[in-house]
């Protein structure tokens, strides 16, 4: 039983976030006994430190990516918006909303793991979710991990495992530190939050401007 006494002592030992990522909710995990970043529709987090990053998917994907020898590494979480003409494809020039709009997610990700020290040579990838989640949208998580698989085969890195697909959320815990992922396919949701948030989101996306370019380190 972790009392309040112990629960102070884990806070006060709670590894520092890097200045980037202050803002994404931590939490000390009773269940794996370890630090815990939680993200959700539109963010991501990197460290250097032993903590885990969680998250749960519906339609949109996450990856999952680190550099092994220096132990730094991240997750975003994202869905590329619907009003594209590209299918959800990419492309080396950034046609179109929708590549836009993932190149930016994964060129985020990439670039503050490569500001802290790793090496794009170095970097590998797991990615997940894509699930069959909103109602009358049935391939937008399919375009989801089409997306991705040729995002990393553009640009030359290697997707060392995926789960993508099927009509069930997962709630997917990573540890840069080691790789080592958890996933756990929900089969029965307590209540509709996950819908709602991913249905908000993909509002949000579909009427935000698309970022800017990125400059790779």
């Amino acid at each position: 039983m972790v009392t309040g006494k112990d629960k102070r002592i884990k806070s006060a030992e709670m590894p520092r976030a890097l200045p980037e990522f202050e803002h994404i909710k931590r939490y000390w995990d009773n269940s794996r006994a370890q630090f815990a970043a939680k993200i959700l529709p539109g963010e991501y987090y990197v460290t250097r430190t032993d903590e885990l990053i969680v998250t749960v998917l519906g339609s949109c994907i996450s990856a999952c990516i680190r550099d092994p020898s220096v132990g730094v590494g991240g997750m975003n979480h994202f869905m590329l918006p619907m009003s594209s003409n590209t299918a959800g494809s990419w492309d080396a020039d950034g046609l179109g909303a929708s590549t836009r709009y993932g190149n930016y997610a994964m060129e985020r990700l990439i670039n503050d793991i490569l500001k802290n020290g790793g090496s794009r040579r170095n970097l590998e990838v797991k990615a997940f979710g894509g699930g069959r989640m909103l109602a009358h949208m049935s391939d937008i998580g399919k375009r989801n991990a089409d997306f991705i698989r040729a995002y990393l085969e553009t640009e030359g890195i290697r997707l060392r495992a995926e789960d993508f697909g099927d009509v069930y959320p997962r709630k997917v815990c990573y540890s840069p530190v080691t790789g080592r992922v958890l996933i756990k396919k929900l089969r029965t949701l307590r209540n509709d939050t996950l819908l709602q948030r991913e249905r908000a989101y993909l509002d949000e996306i579909e009427h935000r401007p698309v970022q800017g370019e990125i400059t790779l380190f």
